[in-house]
């Protein structure tokens, strides 16, 4: 038997579509809503931090308080631990929409931090000079720290994207749909060899790409 025959069973070729779909909803959403929520959050940590655009010793210490617990809990706890959350938000705990939630939360504080790291690399020099200039805080965030930043947030942001693939997987172990639903209750379940080797295919590919699209995009925002 091929490599390409574990293709032609029935369970892949009727499940494997759908359950690769979920995966995509699942990450892709999260994707969104983690660089919506974690990108400002990582600036407010570096502008309250000392010697920041606003130092303030307690709105950072509160701030970074939340992130480093957030950072610090198991994605299966998480995912547990918030479902009354969860199904506030989408009405319910189970399916590929509820796990958007958990992935995000878990996402968010992880990527507050990279954001932090990579706006306190860019040049205090070139800060320095905005506020010579004349420029608010607002304008030296917007126009010289997220922009001097950009390559090293995406790439953070592609890192964050892996991350979530793999915590998708994980969520399928418990109902959340997905690939990793499909390796875990026909792969594992059932014993179906071929399922599983294929998931593990399909989730190999989907991370080769995401890591390919993020090192071009950082290559192309990034002009030194």
């Amino acid at each position: 038997m091929s490599m390409f025959d574990v293709f032609d069973s029935p369970v892949i070729q009727e499940r494997l579509p759908e359950a690769t779909l979920e995966t995509f909803q699942m990450v892709g959403w999260s994707t969104v809503l983690t660089a919506i929520l974690g990108l400002p959050l990582g600036l407010v940590l570096h502008a309250t931090a000392r010697g920041g655009l606003a130092p303030n010793a307690v709105v950072n210490r509160v701030l970074g308080l939340v992130v480093n617990i957030g950072r610090s809990l198991p994605f299966l706890i998480l995912l547990i631990a918030i479902i009354p959350f969860t199904k506030l938000i989408v009405g319910t705990n189970i399916g590929p929409k509820a796990v958007i939630v958990p992935l995000t939360v878990g996402a968010v504080p992880f990527f507050a931090r990279l954001v932090e790291t990579s706006v306190r690399e860019v040049s205090p020099g070139k800060v320095e000079a905005a506020r010579v200039m004349g420029s608010s805080r607002l304008q030296i965030v917007s126009k010289v720290l997220v922009p001097e930043a950009l390559p090293s947030i995406v790439s953070g942001l592609t890192v964050t994207t892996v991350a979530l693939i793999s915590y998708s997987a994980m969520a399928g172990s418990v109902g959340g749909g997905g690939l990793g639903f499909l390796a875990v209750s026909y792969g594992y379940n059932r014993y179906m060899t071929d399922v599983m080797v294929v998931t593990v295919i399909v989730l190999i590919l989907i991370v080769q790409v995401v890591q390919l699209v993020g090192d071009f995009l950082v290559r192309r925002l990034d002009h030194r």
